[in-house]
Formats: C-alpha cells, sequence, structure tokens
C-alpha cells in the first residue's frame, strides 16, 4: 500500500513552540535545471556496418542546480523536524516515498479514479480535483500519469513546520517533479515545457515532452494521530493549475 510509504517511525514531543516560517519565495525561485543527451560511448573505430548494427543509444538527463541559500534553509528544517518531532527523519527515505506516491496518485488522477485517493491525498482536495480533471481532454489526462521510470529528477521546496489555533503540530514539505510523458500535447499553451525524441531500440523515434508537477506533503504530529503523509496540493503544470 502506497499509504504505509509515508509512515514515520517514532514521534518526540516537542518542549519548544515551533511558529511557522514559510519559504514561500522558493515557489517564485525554481532551482535551475540542464537538460542533456547522453549516450553510450566505444573506445576505437567503428565501421559502417557496425553502427548500423549498434546505433548509439541516447537518454534525457535533468540535472537540477539548487538555489545554495534555499538549500542550507531546508537543511536547518530537516535539523528540526528530527529534532523535535522524528529523530529518525530522513529526507532521501522521504523523497524515494514522495516519488512513488507520485507516480501512484498521478496514475490515479489520469484514469480518474478519485474514489481511490481517499486516505492519501487531503478530502477537500479530491473534490477540487475530480472537477477539473473530469474537463480535461483525454491527451492532458493521459500526460498527468508519472512512471517511475520517466521520472527524470526530484527535489524538496517549500517546507513548513506549524501549529494550528488547537495546538495540533504539524510538517509540510513541497516536492517537485519532473517527467517525461509520451501523451501528445498540443503546441500552443504549452510553453516552458520541452520536447524530445527518444529512440527505442531499432524503431522510430518517439517524442516525448518534459513536464513538471508540485505535490506537497503534510503529517500531523500531534501525540496520538496516526503518523500518516498526505497529499495536500497537487499541481501539474499547464494541465493542473
Amino acid at each position: 500500500m502506497v499509504s504505509l510509504l509515508f509512515r514515520c517511525y517514532s514521534r518526540l514531543p516537542s518542549a519548544v513552540t515551533l511558529t511557522r516560517f514559510g519559504l514561500h519565495q522558493n515557489l517564485g525561485r525554481n532551482p535551475q535545471r540542464c537538460v542533456a543527451r547522453t549516450g553510450n560511448v566505444t573506445a576505437g573505430r567503428s565501421y559502417g556496418s557496425e553502427r548500423e548494427q549498434n546505433p548509439p543509444k541516447q537518454k534525457v538527463v535533468v540535472v537540477g542546480i539548487p538555489n545554495p541559500f534555499i538549500w542550507f534553509r531546508t537543511r536547518i528544517y530537516y535539523f528540526l523536524i528530527r529534532t523535535y518531532f522524528d529523530r529518525d527523519f530522513s529526507i532521501e527515505e522521504f523523497t524515494e516515498g514522495a516519488k512513488q506516491a507520485f507516480s501512484h496518485v498521478s496514475r490515479l488522477l489520469s484514469q480518474c479514479q478519485f474514489q481511490a485517493l481517499e486516505g492519501l491525498v487531503a478530502k477537500d482536495l479530491i473534490g477540487k480535483l475530480e472537477e477539473k480533471c473530469s474537463s480535461l481532454p483525454l491527451d492532458f489526462q493521459k500526460a498527468l500519469s508519472a512512471d517511475p521510470d520517466e521520472i527524470m529528477y526530484t527535489t524538496p521546496g517549500d517546507v513548513g513546520i506549524f501549529y494550528d489555533t488547537n495546538g495540533r503540530k504539524f510538517v509540510s514539505i513541497l516536492m517537485r517533479f519532473w517527467y517525461l510523458t509520451s501523451a501528445r500535447l498540443p503546441d500552443d499553451g504549452m510553453e516552458g515545457t520541452r520536447v524530445f525524441k527518444v529512440a527505442i531500440g531499432d524503431g522510430e523515434a518517439e517524442t516525448k515532452r518534459l513536464l513538471t508537477a508540485i505535490y506537497e506533503f503534510q503529517r500531523e504530529f500531534t501525540k496520538g494521530v496516526p503518523p500518516d503523509w498526505t497529499i495536500t496540493r497537487i499541481e501539474h503544470s499547464k494541465l493542473l493549475d
């Protein structure tokens, strides 16, 4: 079950009241990313017949260059989470679980299986997603789905620690994903996306587009509450804004 991917291990009582210190600037200051194509290079001279039989295989590689100030600031939050909430918290393990959840939830959205989102996505968000997804063209719905092998780059963004008026404790982590899709999308209105032709075996090159998505995960750390992470925000650039 994907819901188990976001179960943390232990909760520590907080002796210090932590206030919300949002990193909303990060939403407008995306980490830079470089897109490159790499191939297998073999030493020595290759002849015409060899090149025809063994064409170089290419793949798309997305390399992120994070903002140093934001990188340092998020590390402070990870330290606070380990100190006051969960001493076993690991951003690497969280990121891996977030990727799996992103792939699973995006597939459910693509198939319009909104009832299956219960327990994974906040209830008030499911209704909004159903309204938006149901009105999308079929190709746009297909483009929502992110296959695990097509997720090219993942990075944490905004991190928040806050209390509500009842004293309940929450932690939220926003994740950004870059993924490839072979869905046929119109060029009009898709500014900001990149188009690639990816060769698969000896067949014709398949056109794929690089898309971005934002998912925010939230967990309540109040004593006695199940240790589950819930998705409270979903955005797919140019598809679900």
